[in-house]
C-alpha cells in the first residue's frame, strides 16, 4: 500500500489533519441543523403564549410587532379568540426558510392544536440572518389570524 511507504510521522499528521477537518465540518453542520430546532421552539413559544391568552408575552416574542398597530391588534384579537387550556401540540410546519444557508425571510405555515380542540392554522413571518460560520439567528416578525385548514399562507 502506498501509505506504508510514507514515514510514520507523516502518516500521523495526515490522520490528525483528517480528524480536524471532520470535526470542523461536523461542528458547522450541527450549527446549521440546529437552526430548524430554534425556529420550531420559537414558534411553539409564541403559540403557547397565544393559547394561554397572554398577548403581552406574544408581543415580546414577535420582533417589532408591538410597534405595528395592525400586527399588535391581530395578536391581541387572536390571543383572546384562541385561548384554551392544555398543552399546545404542533401538527405541521412548512417553512420556506428551512435549509437556508444564508439570510432569508419567508412565511411559515403552522398547524397546531390543543388535545380535544379543533386544529388551528396560522402563518408566521420568519426572518433568518447570518450563516453557518457566524451562526444563524431566527426572528419571528408576525403571527396571522387563523386561516382555513387547507389554505396557504
Amino acid at each position: 500500500m502506498w501509505w506504508r511507504q510514507l514515514p510514520r510521522g507523516r502518516r500521523v499528521a495526515i490522520v490528525f489533519a483528517g480528524v480536524v477537518v471532520f470535526l470542523a465540518i461536523s461542528a458547522l453542520l450541527a450549527r446549521y441543523l440546529s437552526a430548524e430546532n430554534v425556529e420550531r421552539a420559537d414558534i411553539l413559544a409564541v403559540l403557547q403564549a397565544q393559547a394561554r391568552g397572554d398577548a403581552a408575552r406574544e408581543l415580546k416574542l414577535l420582533d417589532g410587532c408591538r410597534a405595528k398597530p395592525s400586527c399588535a391588534a391581530t395578536v391581541r384579537a387572536s390571543a383572546a379568540r384562541l385561548k384554551r387550556p392544555g398543552a399546545v401540540k404542533i401538527l405541521s410546519i412548512k417553512s420556506p426558510t428551512a435549509g437556508s444557508l444564508t439570510g432569508a425571510t419567508g412565511t411559515t405555515r403552522v398547524a397546531w392544536t390543543v388535545i380535544g380542540k379543533l386544529p388551528v392554522v396560522q402563518c408566521v413571518l420568519v426572518r433568518r440572518t447570518g450563516n453557518a460560520l457566524k451562526g444563524i439567528d431566527i426572528a419571528l416578525l408576525s403571527l396571522s389570524a387563523p386561516i382555513g385548514n387547507e389554505a396557504n399562507c
